[in-house]
C-alpha cells in the first residue's frame, strides 16, 4: 500500500460526523498522513467558502500546492484560490432546470462560487440551510435576470419524502440527459451538473497534473456523487454510513462517520 500518495476525502458524512464535526482523531490522523508525505484533497459538493474552516484546521489553507475539488467536480482549484478547471451550466440549462422545478413543485436554486440564487420568493428551508452551511448569501433573481451569472450547479432541495417521490420517475428530467448529470447527493438534495462533471473526472485531471495514477489514489465517500471517485481510485473506500450503491462498488468499507471511519482506514492502509 506504499503506492498511495494522495487521499481524496468527501466532507459531509465522511470527513465530518453526523453533527458536522471534525473529530480530533480524524484531524490528527490526516495531519500524520500529511507529515508522511501523503497529499490530502478535499472533494466536496460544497464551494470553497464552505470548507475554508476545515482547510485551516487541516493546515491546507492558502497554499499553491494544495488542492480542492468543489461543486462535485465542477471546479478544481488550489487552496489559494487559483482555478485550474471549471465547468459551468449554460443559461439555457438553467432555464430548463428551473422549469422542471415549477412543474414538479420542488424548491430549486442555482449555485455560483460566491452566491446562491433562487427565483422563488418563498425561499425553501433547504436553500437557507445550504447557504448557512457553505457560508454564502442568497439573492432573489427572476430567470431573466440570470443571463449573465456564471452557474456551476443547480439543486432541487426539499423534504426527503417529497423529493424522492418527485424524482422516482426520471421522465421530467430525461430530455436533458444529453447535457446534464443528475445526482442524489444527500437525502434532501438532487443536484444538476454539466454532463461529464464528477469527482472522479476531477481527480483524473488532478492526478494527471501531479503525475500520479489511479493506483496512487485512495478515495473515501458515502453518497452517490462519490461513486465516480471511488470507482476511479486504486483504493475506493465506502463509509459505514454510505448508501448501498457506494458500498457495492467500494473495495473496502470502513467504520461510519460517527466512529472515525476516515481515521481508521487511513491508519490501516498508510
Amino acid at each position: 500500500m506504499c503506492k498511495i500518495k494522495m487521499i481524496a476525502i468527501d466532507v459531509d458524512g465522511t470527513l465530518l460526523n453526523s453533527k458536522k464535526e471534525l473529530t480530533k482523531k480524524v484531524k490528527d490522523t490526516i495531519l500524520r498522513a500529511q507529515s508522511a508525505g501523503i497529499k490530502v484533497v478535499i472533494a466536496t459538493g460544497r464551494p470553497l467558502s464552505g470548507i475554508k474552516p476545515l482547510l485551516n484546521e487541516l493546515k491546507l489553507a492558502n497554499q499553491k500546492d494544495q488542492y480542492v475539488i468543489c461543486f462535485g467536480g465542477g471546479v478544481v482549484e488550489t487552496t489559494s484560490e487559483n482555478i485550474l478547471l471549471e465547468k459551468t451550466l449554460t443559461y439555457d440549462d438553467y432555464v430548463d432546470l428551473e422549469a422542471i422545478s415549477l412543474k414538479l413543485g420542488l424548491h430549486f436554486h442555482a449555485s455560483t462560487p460566491d452566491r446562491i440564487y433562487t427565483a422563488n420568493r418563498d425561499i425553501g428551508d433547504y436553500t437557507l440551510y445550504e447557504a448557512n452551511l457553505v457560508n454564502l448569501g442568497i439573492s432573489y433573481r427572476t430567470p431573466a435576470e440570470m443571463k449573465k451569472i456564471k452557474i456551476v450547479k443547480c439543486m432541487y432541495v426539499d423534504e426527503q419524502e417529497l423529493l424522492d417521490h418527485k424524482i422516482a420517475d426520471h421522465t421530467p428530467f430525461a430530455h436533458l440527459d444529453n447535457r446534464i448529470a443528475f445526482t442524489k447527493t444527500a437525502p434532501s438534495y438532487y443536484e444538476a451538473n454539466p454532463k461529464g462533471v464528477s469527482k472522479g473526472s476531477a481527480l483524473r485531471f488532478l492526478c494527471q497534473k501531479l503525475n500520479l495514477t489511479s493506483e496512487n489514489l485512495m478515495a473515501i465517500g458515502d453518497e452517490e456523487n462519490d461513486l465516480s471517485m471511488i470507482k476511479y481510485a486504486g483504493v475506493g473506500v465506502a463509509m459505514g454510513n454510505a448508501v448501498p450503491a457506494v458500498k457495492q462498488v467500494a473495495q473496502v468499507i470502513t467504520e461510519d462517520c460517527d466512529h472515525d471511519g476516515v481515521a481508521k482506514i487511513i491508519e490501516k492502509y498508510i
